[in-house]
């Protein structure tokens, strides 16, 4: 299992950076990602809140409902459990960098039972704001486009409504 694991991180692309080493790939090319879009989601969105702002408002359960428009419940430590969007989206905790970084095992409620992805917000200053790098891997095969569309339509739109 390690060789699959390391030999899908190497196949990655440059910026991504594998959640379970936490290492960055030396590719030269998003082969990885082109292979296979179903395997990985991508995106770099720019805020003008600060890290800690989008920290906190990724885990703290009152300013994710406040921003999202829906119930969110959210256990702030490493191995806690986490229901966003009335239920709709349940996992845990898996590491929590302060203001930097927050790796979730996320599932949709709907998909089979114990499939769990993987996603990761890593959050790098810039200038008075912040460009949230972002990484979704290990979901069902065929969800690339919904899921993609999903994290812009319910989180990042929501939370540059949210801090503006």
């Amino acid at each position: 299992m390690q060789s699959a694991v390391k030999k899908r991180h190497e196949q990655s692309h440059d910026s991504f950076v594998h959640p379970y080493c936490g290492t960055r790939s030396e590719c030269s090319t998003n082969r990885f990602a082109q292979s296979d879009k179903s395997i990985t989601i991508h995106q770099e969105i720019d805020f003008t809140a600060s890290p800690q702002q989008l920290y906190e408002a990724l885990l703290d359960s009152k300013q994710f409902a406040e921003f999202s428009g829906r119930p969110a419940e959210i256990n702030r430590e490493v191995g806690g459990a986490f229901s966003l969007f009335k239920g709709h989206i349940v996992g845990r905790n898996l590491e929590l960098v302060p203001d930097q970084r927050i790796v979730q095992a996320w599932r949709v409620v709907t998909w089979p039972e114990g499939t769990y992805s993987i996603a990761r917000f890593e959050l790098e200053p810039q200038g008075s704001g912040t460009r949230l790098v972002f990484d979704h891997i290990g979901f069902p095969e065929g969800l690339h486009d919904h899921l993609a569309a999903g994290w812009e339509e319910n989180y990042w739109s929501l939370l540059k409504k949210y801090f503006h």
